[in-house]
């Protein structure tokens, strides 16, 4: 079978992860999480924000996991937080590792039409190491670039820039970045990539990707959003 243009023509697709590749965490994750750092049940959407606040400079690299947990994240008393911060970076590290089958299967796919796959992900150290190590990264993955490691976080152009000098810097016409942020997407069309924001329609996915099989053979999530993609 011959591949389907236009996705045939692209030097290189550059791949979120959480919320494209990985699954985003479900309320018992969060539930999960809180419990360990010591809130409350009923405080666990203060927790989240907390989190939150304090997520940009750890996945960009900048303090460190004791510094992260110690920022005001971590409620318990009974045990230290030497003592509890292997706990926390497990728990959250898993949190935030679960793949999307689906969307696997498609890069599966695109691998063996000959497409240059590449991960651009905000992370910190211990989700990047972890993903790095994962069966699907490594056979799947050329390079991988986490904002951790270059100090710098989607949408900064650094990030961009790193991740088309890891893919050995395709024109940016004929790289593909695909992410579930709408910020992240226009940031990139903006340096000239071609971009799909990625809502969890595995057709429109699949549609810019080399496959074997035809797009309609892809079994559609429930309820899809409009994805845009300029190709």
């Amino acid at each position: 079978m011959t591949l389907r243009p236009p996705a045939s023509a692209w030097d290189a697709v550059l791949f979120d992860f959480n919320g494209v590749i990985g699954v985003q965490p479900e309320a018992q994750d969060w539930d999960r999480l809180a419990q360990l750092a010591g809130w409350p049940p009923e405080r666990v959407p203060q927790f989240m924000q907390a989190f939150w606040a304090r997520r940009g400079g750890y996945d960009a690299g900048v303090i460190t996991d004791a510094q992260f947990w110690s920022s005001g994240l971590v409620m318990r008393t009974d045990r230290t937080l030497a003592d509890l911060l292997p706990d926390l970076i497990a728990t959250d590290t898993a949190m935030w590792t679960t793949v999307d089958p689906a969307v696997i299967y498609l890069l599966r796919a695109a691998h063996r039409a000959g497409t240059r796959l590449l991960l651009l992900s905000n992370a910190p150290h211990c989700v990047a190491d972890a993903i790095d190590v994962a069966e699907w990264s490594c056979s799947l993955m050329s390079r991988t670039v986490y904002s951790a490691r270059i100090g710098a976080n989607k949408p900064s152009t650094a990030a961009y820039e790193a991740a088309l000098a890891a893919a050995g810097w395709p024109d940016p016409g004929r790289t593909l970045f695909v992410d579930d942020r709408a910020e992240n997407t226009t940031a990139a069309a903006r340096l000239g990539l071609q971009t799909l924001h990625y809502t969890g329609n595995l057709g429109a996915l699949a549609h810019l990707l080399p496959q074997l099989h035809p797009a309609s053979a892809v079994q559609q999530p429930a309820t899809t959003s409009t994805s845009s993609a300029a190709a």
